[in-house]
């Protein structure tokens, strides 16, 4: 019975229109994450004001005797990693929506007491508690848009997904303009950019009451009658929103069978899926936040001040939530995992286009178009990975493949620092460039097709 019911909640989510009240779903989700991409993207825009008061040490005074940067990086990426592969499980234990409040209210106030921190050690230590949170939101949303939305609108729904969190970098990236070089009432700027965060503990609450649970997880635990009152609660407000009736459910998908393990993904026909994603998981952070936390620092290397550095940056962050809304064009009309490597491809030569780049109107120009093709991997690769593992396992799943992106920027944020010290922008985007050539390598010979199918047709 449980298998059957579970198949069909599948079947009647997956024939419904993109009407209204999906997009709401989405869009909601999409502010909650909006918060944690703020919250992550922080790390290399409030640095300067961070060496502005004395905390952080200019220069290679740090750990490993490099940038304290580079640790405040590193030390956010370890709370991430532990985030995603020790806590991963607790939203297809616990259930979609109880955990993706609970993450969210827990890096809130985990930044909110970072930012009234005076040493290298505390704040430190309460950026690495936050970052648990933001991991465990990451892969909880991800896993959550994938079950909410129809098929055919999967990619789309991503697209304007990634749209809304990146609102979130050209806001911290203004904010910091206009703060870390300053102390307003007193308080230094950077405080007050770190602060902002808490304002989510508010809203999630009304986040909260308009989204519902996984109506997937829901039929998958057993909780059949629950999985059917939600499932027609969705179907109601669509149809409402088309003015017709809605058409009838396709054919049930197979229904999952398994135990609901981590070990599962290292059988087949997941251990291929789950090895893939390892390295590519591995690769792409370093060319994703190999840039994405370091922008004014790799812009002051290219010769502009702290000042300018900041404000070319925030220029290339509005990128950010513009670019993903070009992908809705055709998120669902190419293959997934093209994606992804048309945007590897993009990042590694804008990259090295950076490198030789002087004056403002090249260095934003190609910043920004290093931004475009990081957020067409992002958007894609967010997708795809919700998309390889059944509704079970899926949140571990996810999170322990994401972890290894989490634990190559610990030790990539170092090796950046390390070539940005030593062989300037052009090491820095080599290192990026190689990174990005094992991803398509990964990803175009070995990754799955997804494109207009279930999740459980994908999943078998």
């Amino acid at each position: 019975m449980q298998a059957s019911t579970a198949a069909t909640v599948t079947a009647r989510l997956d024939r419904l229109p993109a009407s209204r009240h999906i997009w709401v779903l989405v869009v909601l989700l999409s502010l909650g994450g909006a918060f944690e991409f703020y919250d992550l993207f922080m790390t290399g825009y409030v640095s300067p004001g961070l060496i502005r008061e004395g905390i952080f040490q200019a220069g290679t005074k740090g750990l490993f005797g490099l940038t304290d940067q580079a640790g405040f990086a590193s030390i956010t990426f370890a709370g991430l990693f532990v985030g995603t592969i020790g806590f991963g499980y607790v939203a297809d234990r616990y259930g979609r929506r109880s955990i993706f409040t609970f993450s969210l209210l827990w890096y809130a106030a985990a930044t909110l007491i970072m930012s009234a921190q005076n040493t290298v050690l505390w704040l430190d230590f309460w950026r690495f508690v936050a970052g648990i949170g933001i991991g465990v939101e990451l892969v909880t949303i991800d896993t959550y848009v994938a079950e909410l939305v129809p098929k055919a609108v999967r990619g789309r729904a991503f697209a304007i997904n990634q749209a809304i969190q990146f609102a979130a970098v050209p806001i911290v990236a203004w904010l910091s303009f206009q703060l870390v070089p300053i102390d307003p009432f007193g308080i230094a700027g950077w405080r007050w950019v770190a602060a902002l965060p808490a304002v989510a503990a508010i809203a999630v609450w009304f986040i909260r009451r308009a989204v519902p649970e996984s109506p997937r997880w829901l039929a998958q635990h057993g909780r059949t009658a629950e999985a059917d009152r939600v499932t027609a609660w969705i179907e109601a407000r669509v149809a409402a929103d088309i003015g017709a009736k809605l058409p009838p459910p396709g054919p049930p998908a197979p229904p999952e069978r398994g135990r609901a393990r981590l070990s599962e993904i290292f059988r087949p026909p997941y251990r291929r899926r789950t090895i893939m994603m390892i390295v590519f998981q591995f690769c792409q952070s370093i060319g994703f936040y190999g840039f994405g936390n370091w922008v004014p620092a790799l812009l002051a290397a290219q010769g502009a001040t702290v000042t300018k550095s900041l404000e070319y940056a925030y220029i290339v962050a509005l990128a950010s939530p513009t670019a993903p809304l070009l992908f809705v064009l055709f998120a669902d009309r190419l293959e997934r995992k093209w994606q992804i490597c048309l945007a590897a491809c993009g990042t590694a030569c804008f990259g090295l286009l950076f490198t030789q780049a002087s004056g403002p109107a090249a260095l934003i120009g190609c910043g920004v178009a290093i931004t475009v093709t990081n957020n067409l991997l992002s958007t894609s690769f967010h997708t795809y990975q919700a998309e390889l593992f059944p509704t079970r396992v899926r949140a571990r799943a996810v999170g322990f493949v994401y972890s290894f992106s989490r634990i190559s920027t610990v030790f990539s944020s170092f090796m950046i620092a390390f070539f940005l010290q030593n062989f300037g922008t052009l090491g820095v985007f080599g290192f990026i460039g190689a990174a990005m050539l094992v991803v398509v390598v990964a990803i175009g010979g070995f990754g799955p097709r997804t494109r207009g199918l279930a999740l459980e047709d994908i999943s078998h």
